[in-house]
């Protein structure tokens, strides 16, 4: 089995993908939630899920094209900061906001103009927490080409992403996991049309 196909089935059973009727952060509707914030709960699917997004790094843009892995609270800095210890790389994350005290950083690691960073989150969907660290690390004078995401929601994150110069890769996305569920009989096709649907809006 590959790991897609096993990683999907894996999100359904561990119910960190659930289908139904959800309002999401951005106030928009949505046909399915997802929570990669459960997946470190179990060790075993959290290490391949991590092997995988290394794997898919070093096929994609290679490891030694970027000098440090950045990040954006908090699920994606869980992921990031797994990835940084595989790649022996520097870590860093990128604030919501400047905090009121101490340095008021907005950028928490040591990194400096110049340098390369690879962005990493752990779903893409409309794109707008990776672009603002894409903007805040480029205000700082460093240089961002690429974020990766484990899934992709298909919802404008790599349109948005591509207007400020960032290509957007992903382990998978979230039609082929519903089209992989609908396969298994673990997700009927009334369902995998409404998600159809969402990603046609």
């Amino acid at each position: 089995m590959d790991f897609v196909k096993e990683f999907a089935i894996f999100l359904h059973q561990s119910s960190a993908i659930k289908f139904g009727t959800f309002r999401l952060s951005s106030g928009k509707e949505s046909a399915y939630y997802v929570d990669l914030r459960l997946v470190p709960s179990f060790p075993h699917q959290f290490r391949k899920m991590i092997k995988n997004l290394q794997e898919a790094i070093s096929g994609s843009v290679g490891l030694d094209s970027f000098d440090c892995i950045a990040s954006v609270p908090t699920s994606g800095l869980v992921i990031a900061a797994a990835l940084a210890t595989e790649t022996v790389k520097p870590l860093a994350y990128v604030r919501q906001k400047p905090k009121d005290y101490g340095t008021g950083s907005l950028i928490e690691g040591r990194i400096s103009e110049g340098t390369r960073v690879l962005l990493v989150d752990d779903v893409g969907t409309t794109g707008q927490s990776i672009i603002r660290a894409v903007k805040a690390l480029k205000d700082a004078k460093m240089s961002v080409k690429d974020a990766f995401v484990v899934i992709n929601r298909l919802e404008g994150a790599a349109e948005l992403l591509a207007s400020e110069g960032v290509r957007l890769h992903e382990i998978t996305d979230v039609m082929k996991i519903s089209e992989i569920l609908f396969e298994e009989e673990l997700l009927d096709g009334k369902t995998l049309e409404r998600i159809r649907d969402q990603m046609r809006r």
